[in-house]
């Protein structure tokens, strides 16, 4: 089954498995590291040349950040659709027209399953396991469509990498592909095997939000959006009913669901009412877009000024906690991406260290956390190219933070319930905001 969202509405879009309603879907797959080699290809029926991804390798030049690679690249005779994930490109070939999201979702499901599988999505870790991930990517697709995507059935059809198993395997020749047939793959209930036992009972839940924002000069908010996920690690014994309840379930807009979800009930009493996966998932995916919602957790004052027909500038950065319901936040990192015609900066911080790349020409400034008592601001002095021009525009902030222990989205759980199972689990909720593309500009 393949969570992905489909055009439900303007308010909800459901994740819905996938039904194989057109030609091949995926022809081939290439990974490609952020140096640009394709270190690793699959190919399902007939072979693709690596060639075709000149055209991606045209497109990637031409974004100024890897981020900004258009996802769906169309060429003379293929579509190159692709993510970014851990420093990698996944580019999918495909040859007829097909709808990008399930792509797009595939690509992740893939990535999320090698990140479960080695414990990092990384080229080192792929190529140390290149027997599996080509095991893996045969599950997951077959002849071009999504076939196996849950973790569960894939961990019954293929044994995750131990030591022990692979010095047997190199010892015996065998492989990691297993006997039998999951057996949620043939139930109404494929992402759940049969026969859960556990000696402690646990259901945990992670609530991590994300704000993407943009704050001009003046510190007013041109943009801001709340990105949410909820993570769910479920380890309970038997065939458990849960339903998860919320204080305040309106605040979500755009709620993409895993298939386990009852989405009735959720429509009619906004409950996640479900029967869980075993182990590690994503319970829904969720956006806040209302920006009177979106709480702003931190301010900046800047100063970056650059004089005509001189060799030096102003930099002068503070930045400070605004509204983070009483929690500290930290982690915070500024990052900015100065003009070309900066040769050095020197700058002195009160909290935290910074480095710039004189080739870069990028300035990171680790701040670590905020202390209201005392606010870290770093400033100085910028050298420039003796009779260059005057840079046209001011370089912008992007910010990096981390919240713990608050959704800045006011979303609370308010309970969870099980049925169909007389034990009482450990139940656990934690919360986590975090910045996303959080730009300041100057």
């Amino acid at each position: 089954m393949l969570c992905v969202p489909t055009g439900g509405g303007s308010r909800l879009r459901l994740s819905l498995p996938f039904s194989s309603g057109f030609e091949k879907m995926i022809h081939s797959l290439f990974l490609i590291n952020c140096s640009g080699d394709i270190f690793l290809e699959k190919h399902w029926k007939s072979v693709v040349s690596q060639s075709v991804c000149d055209y991606f390798f045209e497109a990637q030049e031409k974004a100024a950040d890897v981020e900004n690679v258009p996802p769906v690249i169309s060429t003379p005779h293929h579509y190159l659709i692709s993510i970014y994930r851990d420093k990698l490109f996944f580019v999918s070939v495909i040859q007829t027209e097909v709808p990008p999201l399930f792509v797009i979702e595939f690509l992740h499901r893939v990535a999320d399953t090698f990140q479960d599988y080695f414990g990092e999505c990384s080229e080192a870790a792929i190529k140390d396991n290149v027997v599996i991930v080509y095991e893996l990517l045969e599950e997951m697709l077959d002849n071009g469509f999504p076939l196996a995507t849950e973790s569960n059935i894939l961990k019954e059809l293929i044994k995750p990498p131990t030591i022990l198993r692979s010095v047997v395997n190199s010892i015996t020749g065998s492989s990691n592909v297993g006997d039998t047939l999951p057996t949620g793959q043939l139930s109404n209930i494929p992402w759940r095997r049969a026969g859960v036992k556990y000696t402690n009972n646990e259901a945990y839940f992670d609530v991590v939000e994300e704000i993407d924002a943009i704050i001009d000069k003046s510190g007013s908010t041109v943009f801001a959006e709340i990105q949410g996920v909820i993570d769910a690690c479920i380890k309970l014994s038997g065939m458990p009913d849960l339903s998860l309840s919320f204080m305040n379930p309106r605040l979500l807009d755009d709620v993409s669901f895993h298939p386990c979800i009852r989405f009735k009930r959720w429509e009619s009493e906004r409950v996640l009412s479900f029967i869980p996966p075993d182990g590690n998932f994503r319970l829904i995916s969720y956006r806040v877009s209302s920006q009177n919602l979106v709480a702003i957790p931190v301010y900046v004052k800047h100063s970056i000024s650059f004089k005509e027909n001189s060799s030096c500038g102003r930099f002068d950065i503070t930045i400070g906690p605004k509204q983070n319901m009483g929690k500290t936040i930290e982690g915070i990192t500024v990052t900015v991406h100065m003009p070309k015609v900066v040769l050095n900066m020197n700058l002195t911080p009160t909290q935290g260290s910074y480095t710039f790349d004189p080739v870069t020409k990028v300035l990171t400034w680790d701040v670590g956390k905020i202390t209201p008592q005392k606010l870290p601001s770093l400033k100085g002095l910028v050298n420039l190219q003796s009779g260059a021009p005057k840079p046209e525009e001011n370089p912008s902030l992007n910010i990096q933070f981390k919240i713990q222990q608050l959704a800045i989205s006011g979303l609370k759980v308010n309970r969870l319930d099980m049925y169909g199972e007389k034990y009482k689990p450990f139940k656990g909720v934690k919360y986590v905001t975090k910045a996303g593309k959080f730009q300041v500009r100057t």
